[in-house]
């Protein structure tokens, strides 16, 4: 889960970290654009040209990258690992888990 101002803004801060071996656009690239990312941030943000969606960083190219775990249609039975950028997380959010919290990305 992400509290940073980009997450909550898009909507996106329930993620789910894939590795790019297991991970397969099928359709639709061409429908995707990319938000560059400014530091403390460093993943680009992409999303879907036709409905607005945030994507995650699908076209990042990285090992293993984050994909807004909200977009996924099907039942994906994820547990929540960790909160990121928690010192970026409004005062009227609760955090009802127990999970791993950082003030930024984790460095685990």
């Amino acid at each position: 889960m992400c509290h940073c101002s980009r997450c909550r803004k898009l909507g996106a801060g329930a993620l789910a970290f894939v590795r790019s071996d297991t991970f397969k656009i099928t359709t639709g690239i061409d429908n995707i654009s990319t938000f560059k990312a400014v530091p403390p941030y460093k993943y680009n943000r992409c999303f879907c040209l036709v409905c607005g969606t945030a994507l995650g960083e699908v076209l990042s190219g990285l090992e293993s990258f984050p994909i807004n775990a909200n977009c996924i249609d099907s039942e994906i039975g994820l547990e929540n690992k960790f909160h990121e950028f928690v010192s970026e997380k409004p005062s009227w959010f609760q955090i009802g888990d127990n999970a791993k919290q950082f003030n930024e990305h984790p460095h685990e």
